[in-house]
């Protein structure tokens, strides 16, 4: 399952569309929790298919290489299902994953900017 968290930064830092595609489940449902100054917060919302669409556009190829380092820490794994926690110097996420015939796959995700 680190695996597949491993590549969904590294497809989001180097603009790899295919290796984020592998990472996330087509059923994806992503959430940021945005606060902008004095506005009110909102949800970003994405999806698999938003998410590839971001990174074949470049994703965070264009951020500084040292801000590409992240930290993977396994809260829990129950059978076939499990919840992550990755901090980066950009982002907090809380990531959902299910194991599929395929592998590890990224169902949920919830993040705030660091």
């Amino acid at each position: 399952m680190e695996s597949c968290v491993t590549d969904y930064f590294e497809a989001w830092f180097s603009a790899d569309a295919a290796r984020m595609r592998r990472a996330v489940h087509p059923e994806l449902a992503k959430r940021g929790w945005i606060r902008r100054g004095a506005e009110a917060p909102f949800f970003d919302r994405d999806t698999s298919d938003s998410m590839v669409g971001f990174t074949t556009a470049g994703g965070g190829s264009k951020r500084p290489a040292a801000e590409h380092r992240f930290d993977i820490e396994v809260v829990d794994v129950r059978d076939d299902i499990a919840s992550v926690t990755v901090r980066s110097p950009i982002y907090h996420e809380y990531l959902h994953l299910v194991r599929t015939d395929e592998g590890w796959r990224i169902i949920h995700s919830l993040w705030r900017l660091a």
